[in-house]
Order: C-alpha cells, then sequence, then structure tokens
C-alpha cells in the first residue's frame, strides 16, 4: 500500500495543516476503491530497484540526474544493477514527461519538459522558500526543477496512478521529503488559499468548465500568490474559442482552446490582477517524439503529414502559450 503517513506529519506542522480535514479520507478511499489493475506490478517493480547509493549527487537545478554518467565505470553501480534499473522502470512505460538521468541511465520521455522550464523560468517569480502546487503535474519533472529553484515545498495532484509510480521511482533515488504527488484531481481539491504559486500546464483544454478550473486555481493560492498557467491557444480575438469535434490530434478530451486575448480576458473575469502572456511557442518536432520509452504514438502522428500547420483533422496545430497571473 502506497503510505502518505510522511506527508501527513509534515503538513501538520505547517501551513497545509487544515488539509487533513479531508485528506486522509480521500486518499484513502482511492486506495480501497479506484486503483488500477496493474498497481501491485507496479508496487513490486518499485520495490525490486536498486538501492540508492551513498555519497551520490542529485543534481535539479538544470536537470533531474541522479549521480553521473561514469557511475558504472567507477564502480557507483555494476554493471547488472544498471541492466536491472533500464528493465524495472521500462515496466512504467509509457514515460511521458522528463527526461530523467539515474546513475547515466537516460529516460529519454516523450516529451523534452526541460524545454517548458527554460521558457517559462524567467518570467516568473523567485520560488525560493515559497509553497508550491502543480496541478496536473505527471510524472513529477517540474516538482523537481521547483524544487532545485529553492521552492520550500513542493506538492503535485494528478489522478493517473501510473504517474505516481513513476514519480515514486524517482523519488526512490532521491529522497526529498520537501517533494510530494498525491493521487487527485483538482475537483478534489478544498479552498485551500496556501500556495505561494500554483502551476497548471496543460491541463485547461482537458477542462469542460475552464470558468470553473480557474476559479479552483484561485482558491489554492494566498492572497498575492502568482498562477503560472500554461495552454493551447489558438489565433484570433477577444471573442475566440475553438470548441474541437469528437478528437484534437487525436486526442479526446480537448474542449477548449481559447485566443491569447481570450484566455487574458477569462483571467481578469475569474479575479486575477497583472495578467499578461509572457511565451508563446509552436510545438516542435524535437520537443514531442517517440522515443524507446513510450509504445505509443506522439505529435508526428497527430500532423496532417501534408500541412505542418494542422492537426490530422484539419484544426490549427498545437500552439502553446504561458499566463501570469496574481491573486
Amino acid at each position: 500500500m502506497t503510505s502518505f503517513n510522511k506527508f501527513y506529519q509534515q503538513i501538520a506542522t505547517n501551513r497545509l495543516s487544515h488539509w487533513l480535514n479531508t485528506l486522509p479520507a480521500q486518499l484513502t478511499d482511492w486506495h480501497n476503491n479506484n486503483l488500477h489493475g496493474e498497481y501491485k506490478h507496479w508496487q513490486k517493480t518499485l520495490h525490486a530497484l536498486p538501492s540508492p547509493k551513498e555519497g551520490v549527487t542529485v543534481d535539479l537545478t538544470k536537470s533531474v540526474s541522479v549521480g553521473s554518467n561514469d557511475d558504472v565505470d567507477n564502480g557507483i553501480i555494476n554493471q547488472g544493477e544498471y541492466k536491472r534499473l533500464e528493465n524495472l522502470l521500462k515496466k512504467f512505460k509509457p514515460w511521458r514527461k522528463g527526461p530523467y538521468h539515474i546513475h547515466g541511465l537516460h529516460i529519454d520521455t516523450e516529451w523534452r519538459s526541460d524545454f517548458k522550464w527554460d521558457r517559462l523560468q524567467p518570467h516568473i517569480s523567485d520560488l525560493k522558500g515559497r509553497y508550491v502546487l502543480d496541478i496536473g503535474c505527471g510524472s513529477g519533472y517540474h516538482l523537481w526543477r521547483m524544487r532545485g529553484a529553492e521552492a520550500k515545498f513542493v506538492v503535485g495532484i494528478d489522478p493517473t496512478q501510473l504517474f505516481l509510480m513513476q514519480f515514486n521511482a524517482i523519488q526512490h533515488f532521491i529522497n526529498d521529503e520537501s517533494v510530494h504527488l498525491l493521487p487527485l484531481g483538482v475537483e478534489q481539491l478544498p479552498e485551500l488559499q496556501a500556495f505561494d504559486t500554483v502551476f497548471a500546464m496543460g491541463v485547461l483544454y482537458h477542462r469542460r468548465s475552464p470558468i470553473d478550473f480557474l476559479y479552483q486555481l484561485k482558491a489554492q493560492l494566498v492572497k498575492g500568490g502568482e498562477l503560472v498557467l500554461e495552454t493551447l491557444i489558438v489565433d484570433g480575438d477577444e471573442n475566440t474559442v475553438l470548441v474541437p469535434g469528437e478528437r484534437y490530434a487525436k486526442m479526446r478530451n480537448v474542449w477548449f482552446l481559447p485566443s491569447a486575448k481570450a484566455m487574458c480576458a477569462w483571467l481578469e473575469r475569474c479575479g486575477f490582477n497583472n495578467v499578461r502572456m509572457v511565451n508563446t511557442d509552436i510545438t516542435a518536432l524535437d520537443e514531442q517524439r517517440k522515443t524507446d520509452w513510450i509504445d505509443t504514438e506522439s505529435l508526428k502522428d497527430f500532423i496532417d503529414p501534408n500541412d505542418p500547420t494542422k492537426t490530422i483533422e484539419g484544426y490549427p496545430a498545437p500552439q502553446r502559450a504561458i499566463f501570469i497571473a496574481t491573486k
């Protein structure tokens, strides 16, 4: 059974203590009623990972790395442990967000999430000493980069159980008690009003009610806290919103793609201040692509082969923008 006792113990003495009124019951219900059929096998895989090595360097500032590429040659980890590490971590495929480097093993994830981090970091407030929440965090790559930026306490939520297993695999080697991932959806969060920075990246277009979602994000922030929101957009004025059909870029659960001006208007309507778009970027084939660490299609398969400006369904190709706003 996945234990969240350490998390409970930590928040009992910090500004998140009021979360204990609801969280333990939610996570007990999650464990009793919602576990994936592969969950027990994933747990066994976690327990079979090689033991963490003492004295190795952990880098969370320029990457998410444990040890170095020379760890096998230097005897930090033997060849057998390295192969076992690779075989076990591949049981958690598909690896979507990353990359990660563990004792020289490169987990070459579908997304180069470091590209997104490099785009947004110059524009956000200094994370040093801050309580940070990442909603829809996937396997937690950006949680580690937030911690590397000296955030005091980092929490990610994502209901996908495989992502929790992937996070726990990386946490096994890093062992940082200030970084946590909880298997929850945003709709399960109470109005915590406790985080200095809330990230919501690649989530809004999956929500059936984007305005309700923005209010849920706002409810997690302290007064004066910062929202960092990244989402798909389309060209147009403040009234332009694309509502795709059954699929967009082969994704079933895409509901609303606003223009940049419409997105700013939504944030302002929800009461956010100092709203601005700080970056826009066309998703490139070197940022999202198929690798040995996924067994599914990727961006190349979602784009019209005869017109890279359109998805396979004929919609505008994915364009992403980062917005920052203050509560």
